[in-house]
C-alpha cells in the first residue's frame, strides 16, 4: 500500500533542505518565500535493521524496502485558506497526502528570514493550525446546501452526514481540529469525501540547530516534535552507510532524522511491516495493524487475497534466532494460519492459495 507523506510550514522553514536530504533529490532550496511553487514529489526507503538480518540468512538476488512518498509543498502563509500566497494550491496538494508532516522552525540562523519576522515555533504552529482549520470550514460551509437537500429526501447517510457536519462547525469554530471530535465510524464514513484537512494526523518536525538535536524540546498540540536538523541530514545523504554511521556517532545519536520520522509516521498512521524472505528477494510490505492475513496477501496481488488458503508463518524473532524456514520448521515454529489470522509486526510469510 501508497504511504504519502506531504511536508508542509511557513516559508523558510528548512522544508525542502529536508525534503533534498530525505529523497536525495535536487530540490529547489532556497531564501525567500515560494521557492517551491509546484510540489516536489520524491520515494523514500523505509530504514528497517530487519531486513539486512533476514537476508544474512536467505541470500536473496536483492532487497526491497517499503517505501513512502514525500511531497514538499509550498508555503503557507497566514489568509492562504483566503487565498493568500499560494492559497488554495497549497491547500489542494495537502488533500491528496495520508498524513501531515508539518517542520517548525527552530534554527536561529540570521541569515534566513523569517516570514513573521522573528523565530517564534508555536506562533508558526497556530497560524497553520488556523488557515487549516479555516480551509475545512469552508469546505463544510460550501457542502451543506446539497447535503441538505439530500437529507430532506430522507437520504439516511445524508442525515448522518448533515448531522456531523453541523456538529463539526461549531467544533471547530472554537479552534478545533476536526480529527479531535469524537465521531461514531458512521459519522467518519459519512464527511470522508469531503477530505477534511484537519482530519489527517500530523507529525511535528522541529528543525533544529545542529546542537539542538538532543536537547528536550516543548510539546506542539500535546505532542512531542521529532529534532531534526535539515542540515545534518543534507550531510548524511552524501556519506556512505559507514562514514553516516560514524558521523551519526558523533553527534550522539544512533539513527538519522529520516529512520525517526518513518517509524513515527508508521506509528501514527497504524501501519506494520511484514516480510517476505526467498531466493529472489527478502522484501517488506507494509499492512494495517489488526489486519488479517487474506488482508496482507492482497497486498502482494489480489489474487492472492482471492485465493487465499493458508499463511505459513514465522514470527520474526524466530526465523532469525532458528536460521530461517528449515530451523523453524524443524522446532515446531512455523505456523499455518488461515483467514481469521491478524498478521503481527515483523511476521515472515508465504503464503498458499488458488487462481
Amino acid at each position: 500500500m501508497g504511504l504519502s507523506i506531504g511536508i508542509v510550514g511557513l516559508p523558510n522553514v528548512g522544508k525542502s533542505t529536508l525534503f533534498t536530504a530525505l529523497t536525495k533529490q535536487s530540490g529547489l532550496a532556497a531564501n525567500y518565500p515560494f521557492a517551491t511553487i509546484d510540489p516536489n514529489m520524491g520515494i523514500v526507503d523505509v530504514p528497517d535493521a530487519r531486513l539486512q538480518k533476514l537476508a544474512d540468512i536467505v541470500h536473496p538476488g536483492r532487497i526491497v524496502p517499503a517505501t513512502v512518498e514525500f511531497v514538499d509543498i509550498a508555503g503557507l502563509v497566514k489568509g492562504a485558506s483566503e487565498g493568500e500566497g499560494l492559497g488554495n494550491q497549497f491547500l489542494a496538494n495537502i488533500r491528496e497526502t495520508d498524513a501531515i508532516c508539518e517542520v517548525v522552525r527552530f534554527f536561529k540562523d540570521p541569515d534566513v528570514v523569517h516570514v513573521a519576522g522573528k523565530v517564534d515555533p508555536l506562533g508558526d504552529v497556530d497560524t497553520i493550525h488556523t488557515e487549516l482549520i479555516l480551509a475545512d470550514l469552508a469546505t463544510i460551509e460550501k457542502a451543506i446546501p446539497k447535503i441538505e437537500k439530500e437529507a430532506r429526501r430522507g437520504d439516511k447517510p445524508s442525515v448522518t452526514k448533515l448531522a456531523t457536519c453541523k456538529r463539526l462547525i461549531e467544533w471547530m469554530n472554537q479552534g478545533h481540529r476536526a480529527r479531535t471530535m469524537e465521531m461514531t465510524e458512521d459519522e467518519k464514513s459519512s464527511i470522508r469525501d469531503l477530505f477534511l484537512l484537519t482530519m489527517k494526523p500530523v507529525l511535528y518536525i522541529a528543525n533544529v540547530d545542529e546542537d539542538g538535536l538532543t536537547e528536550d524540546l516543548p510539546q506542539i498540540d500535546g505532542t512531542q516534535p521529532i529534532p531534526i536538523c535539515a542540515q545534518v541530514e543534507a550531510e548524511l545523504a552524501d556519506l556512505d552507510e559507514e562514514e553516516a554511521k560514524e558521523y551519526l556517532e558523533s553527534l550522539g545519536l544512533e539513527e538519522s532524522g529520516l529512520a525517526v520520522l518513518a517509524r513515527a509516521a508508521y506509528k501514527i498512521l497504524g501501519l506494520q511491516s511484514f516480510f517476505t524472505a526467498g531466493e529472489m528477494e527478502v522484501k517488506a510490505w507494509t499492512i494495517r495493524i489488526g489486519a488479517t492475513a487474506p488482508q496482507a496477501a492482497g497486498v502482494i496481488h489480489s489474487d492472492f487475497e482471492r485465493g487465499f488458503i493458508k499463511a505459513e508463518t514465522i514470527a520474526y524473532d524466530d526465523y532469525v534466532t532458528l536460521g530461517g524456514e528449515a530451523g523453524a520448521r524443524a522446532a515446531g515454529k512455523l505456523r499455518m494460519e488461515g483467514k481469521e489470522y491478524v498478521v503481527q509486526d515483523g511476521d515472515v510469510m508465504h503464503f498458499r492459495f488458488n487462481v
